[in-house]
């Protein structure tokens, strides 16, 4: 079940279409209240960094971030979907539209994200 919130605005159609930069700017506005939020762009998607560690990303306009314990716990409802063929399915973020929520659940992920090697293509924000 999908929320029909104001994220919903940024929603394709065709979910072989890239995410839009619309989306994009909309997560990271959520995720102003946070510190070191971060992107990457790769090929047509966004992965999302939190303190340096990915947290998840944005896949055909969806918030997805990864399935740890502390997420499924946070969630009122774990949604898993699969981020593009092939990958490892994640959860779906539904309350995108909350400030609060979104930055409850990356602090409560933080501790249980593998720690990620530098990169320099990290785009802060």
């Amino acid at each position: 079940m999908r929320s029909s919130a104001a994220s919903d605005v940024y929603k394709r159609q065709d979910k072989n279409m890239a995410s839009s930069k619309e989306y994009l700017q909309f997560i990271l506005e959520q995720l102003s209240d946070l510190e070191e939020i971060n992107y990457r762009a790769m090929m047509g998607e966004y992965i999302i960094y939190y303190r340096g560690r990915i947290v998840g990303g944005i896949y055909d306009d969806r918030l997805l971030v990864k399935p740890t314990k502390s997420a499924v716990s946070y969630m009122a409802t774990a949604i898993y979907e699969l981020p593009y063929e092939g990958a490892k399915e994640m959860l779906l973020v539904e309350d995108a539209d909350s400030k609060e929520y979104l930055a409850g659940l990356f602090k409560a992920m933080y501790d249980e994200l593998p720690v990620h090697k530098s990169n320099n293509k990290i785009m802060k924000f």
